[in-house]
C-alpha cells in the first residue's frame, strides 16, 4: 500500500475529474483501488501497478500545480504511455505549449511520439512524419509553424498537398483551377483556421505571409524563410518528392507527412515510401514514426485504427 498526500481539496478535485472521471478510468486501467480520503489518496494492488500509478499521479499533480487541469483524455495518454514503458520521460508530455486555438486551448504534444515529432521540427530543417490519421502530424506542424511566423522566425508559410484523392480527377471537377484544388486544400484551411483568427489569416494570405497551392505549383521555385509543409506525401510521386525537397532555400525549414497504408496513386512507386531508403542517414533530416498509440482524436478512431490492423494483419499472414 501506497499513499499521497494532496496539497488541499482543490488539488484533489482537479486530480479526480469531473464526476470522478479520472479516477475511475484509473481503477478501471490498471488493477489497483485508489480511496481518497480528505487530502490523503491511498494506493492498494500490485506493487508494479501501484508504482505505475503513482508516477501517474505525481505527473498530474504537477500539471495542476503548473495551472493545468487534466482531462480525461490527458490521463488515457498518461496511463498508456506509462503502462507501456515504465521509465518513459514523461517531463515534456502535455507540459509544452506550442499554440492556442483561438478558442483558448492548449495545443501541446500529448504522447511520446508526438513529443518526439515536435523535437525533431525544432532541431532539424527537413522532418518527416509518417504515421495514420488522427496522430497530427499535419496540426502539430501547422501550429509550429505558426508560432514562428508570428515570432519572426520565418517570412512565410506554405502548405502544399498533392492533388489526389481517391481515384477523383481534377477535370471532372466543377469550376475554374482554383475551385477545383480547393477541397484538396480544405485540411490545411481547417488547420489553420483552428489556431489563427479567420480575419488575421485573411491578411496573411493577402500579404502572401500564408500560401496554400498545390504541389505542382511548386515546382522552379526556391523557398528561402520559410516553414513548408507537404501534406498527404504518400500520394507523390518519387520525382515529385526530389522536386519538392529540392526546394529548399536558406533558413527555412521542411516538414513532410504522409500515411504509407492509404496510398492513391494508381501507378508508381510512393515517393515517401522510397525517400525512407534514400535519405535516412543525412544529418539535418529526422524520420519520425507515430502508430495507433498517438492518435488523439476520438478513441474509436483508434480502435478504428486497431480493427483494420488486424484485418490487415491477417490477410498478410
Amino acid at each position: 500500500m501506497r499513499q499521497i498526500s494532496l496539497s488541499d481539496s482543490a488539488q484533489a478535485t482537479a486530480l479526480l475529474g469531473p464526476y470522478n472521471r479520472n479516477l475511475n478510468y484509473i481503477n478501471q486501467h490498471f488493477p489497483v483501488k485508489l480511496r481518497l480520503r480528505g487530502t490523503q489518496l491511498r494506493l492498494e494492488g500490485p506493487a508494479q501497478e501501484v508504482a505505475q500509478v503513482e508516477r501517474l499521479l505525481h505527473k498530474l499533480t504537477e500539471l495542476i500545480a503548473s495551472g493545468k487541469t487534466p482531462a480525461l483524455d490527458d490521463v488515457e495518454y498518461l496511463a498508456q504511455e506509462i503502462s507501456r514503458d515504465d521509465q518513459a520521460d514523461l517531463s515534456q508530455v502535455l507540459s509544452q505549449t506550442i499554440q492556442r486555438t483561438r478558442w483558448g486551448e492548449e495545443v501541446r504534444p500529448k504522447t511520446m511520439g508526438q513529443q518526439r515529432y515536435v523535437r525533431a521540427m525544432r532541431e532539424n530543417e527537413i522532418v518527416f512524419s509518417i504515421g495514420p490519421s488522427g496522430t497530427g502530424k499535419t496540426y502539430l506542424a501547422v501550429a509550429l509553424a505558426i508560432d514562428a511566423l508570428r515570432r519572426g522566425q520565418v517570412q512565410r508559410l506554405i502548405l502544399t498537398r498533392p492533388a489526389v484523392e481517391a481515384g477523383e480527377e481534377l477535370g471532372f471537377l466543377p469550376g475554374d483551377i482554383q475551385a477545383k484544388i480547393r477541397p484538396y486544400l480544405r485540411p490545411l484551411y481547417d488547420a489553420i483556421y483552428a489556431l489563427v483568427p479567420a480575419d488575421e489569416v485573411a491578411g496573411y494570405i493577402e500579404s502572401g505571409r500564408i500560401e496554400i497551392a498545390p504541389l505542382a505549383f511548386m515546382r522552379g521555385r526556391t523557398l528561402n524563410n520559410s516553414f513548408i509543409i507537404l501534406d498527404e506525401a504518400q500520394n507523390t510521386t518519387s520525382t515529385q518528392m526530389k522536386m519538392f525537397l529540392t526546394r529548399l532555400g536558406f533558413h527555412s525549414r521542411m516538414v513532410i507527412t504522409g500515411d504509407v497504408t492509404q496510398i492513391d496513386l494508381e501507378r508508381g512507386t510512393s515517393g515517401l515510401k522510397a525517400v525512407e531508403r534514400i535519405l535516412t542517414c543525412i544529418e539535418g533530416i529526422a524520420f519520425v514514426y507515430l502508430d495507433r498509440r498517438d492518435v488523439v482524436r476520438h478513441r474509436l478512431v483508434k480502435r478504428i485504427i486497431e480493427a483494420y490492423e488486424k484485418v490487415e494483419q491477417a490477410h498478410q499472414s
